[in-house]
């Protein structure tokens, strides 16, 4: 069997240029593999034109190096004609009628969108067990997680049926799953891309991301990626740039921050050791590493769950049963349609976060809870800012353990949102930030490190990825 999915994305494409393979061979050899590890369950839906589609892309442009590859698309963000069901039973036979922002980028690339992926229902989780689909799996060891929200994204990439994914992350639902799996995710910065199109979870916190095998294939992705949208009001206009341009520079006399509380014993010894090593190296090359204190990291996961939870519950009041999705027809009124459909349409977790949500915004607890959190958002922002005054990036572990069996987390909500504890505040503050692996831990599980800019940064964090992807 081929094993043209195994190569680069540069070597992909000078075949493609020499014309030694063409993108249909890629795609077949996606489907295939997708095929033989149905397993995983990586995939909700496969594109049954994408086929079709790879004969349709017409002639090798030698200067995209995106030209006919195969990526998966987050099952949260509509694809015009392929079902989109944000992995609930309540969009189950939902088939969209125009593309997100970030698909149109796609297809502008020529790429082909090999199927969707899944995810935790709405995104809401952090090892995709909340999916109606049932959980895919963590390809380092099936009886673990991949990870979540992005957990079908991390499996697919990570076992290379794709090259490349697109997740989307509202409170580490990139860069977890790819700590987790041993590949590459970045969060960009807030308003980089477009969320048009994506399904909302938090509005304040969503953020669409690549998530790839290797540095600079991650760079290249978000280089088709971002950019101003009419139709997106928080996307923001940007000079365009290259991504890529710092990777492998030097990084002699960089500043680099580790908040304390990202190496206390809230994180297993294993991954504070290897932390402690990549510090080490990254001495040796001359960077200048200092351990920081920082005010409001620990209150992150309360801010998330009262800000995620409120937009939550606005957000998916839409879901209805009249528009579109699912509908249960046995009922005698409106308002028992509504109460059934929602009732059998949502999963646990996801009704879970309706409720606390509606009761965070009823009344005077909107002032209480909803008003204040956003108000020590704001000072874990300026806390970031402070920090950023004297330092280039801020890093520690993205996760403060490694992928954790399945099964575990689902019984307990409040250890789920602990392992999000680290990467949490990153979405408060609308920061970009990367998980990079760094090694295996005694049980060849991965360990990813977290990489966290300034604003519009993204590509002093690619550098600084790029040289211990080298090494670790």
């Amino acid at each position: 069997m081929s094993k043209y999915l195994d190569l680069s994305i540069k070597e992909i494409h000078e075949l493609l240029v020499k014309k030694e393979i063409t993108p249909l061979d890629l795609v077949n050899e996606s489907l295939d593999r997708i095929e033989e590890n149905k397993d995983l369950n990586a995939f909700i839906t496969i594109n049954d034109k994408v086929r079709e589609e790879a004969l349709n892309l017409g002639e090798v442009d030698p200067d995209n190096i995106l030209f006919g590859l195969p990526i998966a698309v987050k099952d949260n963000i509509v694809t015009k004609d392929l079902r989109t069901t944000c992995a609930s039973h309540i969009l189950d036979n939902f088939i969209p009628i125009y593309d997100a922002t970030v698909v149109a980028k796609i297809k502008d690339n020529k790429m082909l969108i090999i199927g969707k992926v899944n995810m935790d229902e709405f995104a809401m989780g952090s090892t995709s067990e909340t999916s109606y689909f049932g959980a895919p799996l963590n390809p380092k060891d099936k009886t673990r997680t991949p990870g979540g929200s992005s957990g079908g994204s991390a499996s697919a990439v990570a076992s290379n049926l794709v090259p490349f994914a697109l997740g989307s992350d509202t409170g580490g639902s990139i860069r977890q799953p790819a700590s987790y799996t041993g590949i590459v995710g970045m969060k960009p910065t807030y308003g980089r891309i477009s969320r048009y199109g994506l399904v909302a979870f938090a509005s304040s916190l969503d953020q669409i991301g690549p998530m790839t095998r290797t540095v600079y294939e991650n760079a290249s992705l978000l280089n088709a990626l971002v950019g101003l949208d009419e139709k997106d009001l928080t996307s923001v206009n940007k000079e365009k740039e290259d991504f890529t341009r710092l990777i492998g520079k030097d990084i002699k006399g960089m500043t680099l921050a580790i908040p304390k509380f990202y190496v206390s014993d809230i994180v297993d010894q294993e991954l504070r050791t290897r932390i402690e090593e990549v510090v080490i190296y990254l001495r040796k090359q001359g960077a200048i590493v200092n351990i920081v204190d920082m005010a409001y990291l620990d209150t992150a996961v309360n801010l998330y769950q009262i800000i995620a939870m409120a937009e939550a519950s606005s957000n998916l009041a839409r879901f209805d049963g009249v528009r579109y999705g699912e509908r249960v027809h046995d009922a005698s009124s409106v308002d028992e349609m509504y109460a059934k459909t929602r009732g059998e349409g949502f999963g646990d977790e996801v009704k879970r976060r309706i409720m606390v949500g509606s009761y965070i915004l009823s009344g005077e607890n909107a002032k209480i809870y909803y008003d204040k959190a956003l108000k020590i958002r704001d000072d874990i922002t300026k806390e970031f800012n402070r920090v950023f005054k004297d330092y280039d990036l801020i890093i520690g572990p993205t996760t403060t353990r490694v992928a954790p069996l399945l099964g575990t987390s689902k019984d307990d909500p409040h250890k789920a949102f602990m392992d999000d504890v680290l990467v949490i505040p990153v979405n408060m503050a609308g920061l970009p930030a990367l998980s990079v692996p760094v090694g295996v831990n005694s049980n060849n599980l991965p360990i990813g490190l977290h990489i966290i800019g300034k604003s519009y940064d993204e590509a002093t964090i690619y550098q600084l990825a790029s040289i211990l992807e080298e090494v670790f």
